[in-house]
């Protein structure tokens, strides 16, 4: 089993930055892809970037390429999201996952969820 714990959400303005994290607990968590996706009120969840169990590769969302960017430190099992240029279009809650299936250019979710954490960005 893997537990997984995102932290870091809050408030920020237009065109700033926020870095959400999620710390991962269980024994396979270091073998397995993860991924940050969210949802927005009214809105079904999206994905939102992925990450290889190895942290060489990363894929991302259309709407936020260039913009956010994940990352993995595989010492503390920990992955990253750090979201630059914020728009209001990015509120939403985000999720962690991980297990999820890796093709050349997409992830699909896994069964690990997170509970979620905020990010509200006003304009």
């Amino acid at each position: 089993q893997v537990q997984l714990v995102e932290s870091g959400g809050g408030l920020a303005q237009a065109g700033g930055s926020l870095r959400v994290s999620c710390a991962a607990s269980g024994r396979t968590f270091s073998g397995l892809p993860a991924g940050w996706f969210r949802q927005a009120p009214g809105k079904e969840r999206e994905f939102v970037a992925a990450i290889t169990f190895t942290g060489v590769t990363t894929i991302y969302a259309d709407s936020v390429k260039g913009r956010f960017t994940m990352s993995r430190d595989t010492a503390k099992d920990t992955v990253y999201l750090q979201m630059n240029n914020l728009k209001p279009e990015d509120t939403a809650v985000y999720y962690c996952n991980a297990g999820g299936q890796w093709g050349h250019s997409w992830y699909r979710q896994g069964r690990y969820w997170g509970r979620g954490t905020q990010v509200t960005v006003s304009s």
